[in-house]
Formats: C-alpha cells, structure tokens, sequence
C-alpha cells in the first residue's frame, strides 16, 4: 500500500517579522523558502523547515499583520506536532520558559511525553520525544544545541465532529492504520514513515465550530510520490468517497490539488517534487525573495508594499 505522510502544514499568522523571529529564532526552524502567496501577492508564504526543507519537516505560514485571532473548534487542525530527541523536553521546557513561551506541564499521550505550547498568535504547538532520533540530521543555528534541535514532524491533531469518515479518507487515500485510541483520540499512522507519520483524530463531542484567522491552520498537504500517484489519489477519493479535488496547481516547490475532507479541514495533496533547491542553491535557502515566473514582472512592485523582515 502507498504510504502518504504530512508534507507540509499551512498556517495563518499576524506579522512576518514576530512569525520568523519565533519559527527560526526560538524555536531553530531554518527559513526555506521566502516568497509570497501566489493569490494574494502583497502577502509573504514563509516556509520553514529542516536543512534541506524535506516533504514531512515543513510549515509554512500566511503572515497578516492586520490578522484577526481565529477560533480553534471543530473543522480544523488541533495542534502541530514536532520531533524531539528523547532526553529532550526539559531542555525545551526551560527554554520555552526563558523565552516567555506559554506551556503546559509535560504529559503523557499515547505512552510518549508531549510538551504542548502557543506561538505568539496563539497556533498550539507540541514537542514530542522521540527514542532513536539523536543521530538524524538536524538544522541548528548554534543557539540550539545540535543534540536538542527538532527533527521534522511528528503528527497533527484534527478536531472533528464525527472521526469516523475522516478515519476512511485517511485509511482508504492516504495508506494509514488506525494505531491505537486514548480518550477522544484515534491515532493513525502511516507505515514506517518517520517524518510526519502521525494523524491523530479528536472528537470530544460538543464543541463550535472553527473560525479561521491569526493562530490557525489554513491546510494540511499530505506526500504524493508523483504527479501520476497524485492523479490516482484524485481518481480514487472521487469513486470511493465522493469527494471531488480541484485541478492541480503549480506551486512551484509541488503542485498541489486541494479538497474539503468531511468535516471540512481543507486537505491538499503535494508532489515531493520539485522541492525548494529549484530555483536557489540549497546552501542559501531563503535568503532571497522568490516569485513564481508569472509575477516576476512585478517584482519591485510587491516588493514595496511587503513589510521589511531580517
């Protein structure tokens, strides 16, 4: 079976300059890719994520500096979870606290310690510890001991009103395995895919519906191997669910097709292909604003009404 891990999550954010100091300052992320949303160009799209800015590692955000807050509820992502070496959370807990990050007491889910917190907009963030990771690669600055740096991924909390329809898309498109459940949560899992492996389905039952805007999760991109497996996962979700996905768009890092799932979380499905390497060198990622060919005309136009970030 096709296994198809996150590829990247997309959020919403208030200003870029306090969006990329938390991301790559506080938190180490490398920023990847700078460039601006395609359908809204006034706008930055900053992605962050690990050296190479692989499918599993990626977040990317939508910063408005007049963004009002959403409203977590049901019909969006819960939480964004990373990757972190076992030993450590009390690192990041001090950390986080020095940084005057609101957290929570680290608890246990699903037999692993999770330390739960909020980005300056209010988005729900964790750190998971993960045995076994200590020797991966990892992206630091040097402010972030190479021994403590976040690994990319671990999973994604959905809230939902009814799991079950979700659970099919997930299982039945995307090649994942219910794993395990804990209270109002179901746990998926992708095969043996270490990098965003993890889909955790929550349904406590009761609860409003979201509100999109500052601190919420605009999509979540799940992995397709090729433009060819992508066309089958369309194909398929249209025949065995209903649903209809849009036509494929280029994104220039992956092209990327998008449907409403059944609790209406936006869903994307992305190539791993091209990546962030195609139009910069891999050793200066991010470095340079970067437009699609079709707004390069336009460049010291865009460029004089997006704020100034360093």
């Amino acid at each position: 079976m096709v296994q198809n891990a996150i590829h990247h999550i997309t959020a919403i954010a208030g200003p870029a300059q306090r969006n990329l100091d938390f991301y790559t300052r506080v938190l180490g992320l490398r920023l990847v890719k700078k460039t601006v949303n395609f359908d809204d160009p006034g706008t930055y799209h900053l992605y962050y994520g690990d050296e190479a800015g692989q499918p599993g590692t990626i977040l990317t955000f939508f910063p408005w500096a007049q963004a009002a807050p959403g409203r977590l509820g049901v019909g969006e992502t819960q939480e964004t979870v990373f990757r972190v070496p076992e030993g450590s959370i009390g690192y990041w807990t001090q950390r986080l606290n020095e940084k005057g990050v609101v957290n929570e007491a680290p608890r246990t889910r699903f037999g692993e310690t999770v330390l739960a917190f909020e980005d300056p907009d209010g988005m729900r963030l964790a750190l998971v510890a993960v045995p076994g990771i200590e020797n991966e690669p990892a992206w630091t600055t040097g402010d972030i001991p190479a021994d403590h740096a976040i690994r990319g991924f671990h999973s994604a909390s959905l809230l939902v009103e009814n799991a079950a329809p979700t659970g099919a898309i997930l299982t039945d498109i995307f090649g994942f395995t219910e794993i395990g459940r804990e209270g109002s949560r179901i746990r998926y899992k992708a095969g043996d895919m270490a990098l965003g492996g993890i889909i955790d389905l929550n349904a406590p039952g009761g609860l409003p519906r979201g509100r999109s805007g500052a601190g919420t999760v605009h999509h979540i991109a799940f992995r397709a191997a090729s433009d060819t497996v992508q066309a089958d996962m369309v194909k398929k979700l249209m025949q065995n669910h209903g649903i209809r996905a849009t036509e494929q768009k280029n994104r220039d890092y992956f092209r990327a097709v998008y449907f409403r799932e059944p609790n209406g979380i936006l869903f994307e499905i992305a190539t791993d292909d091209p990546g962030f390497a195609v139009d910069e060198p891999a050793s200066s990622l991010g470095q340079a604003l970067k437009l699609p060919r079709f707004l390069e005309s336009k460049r010291e136009r865009i460029k004089a009404v997006l704020p100034k970030i360093a």
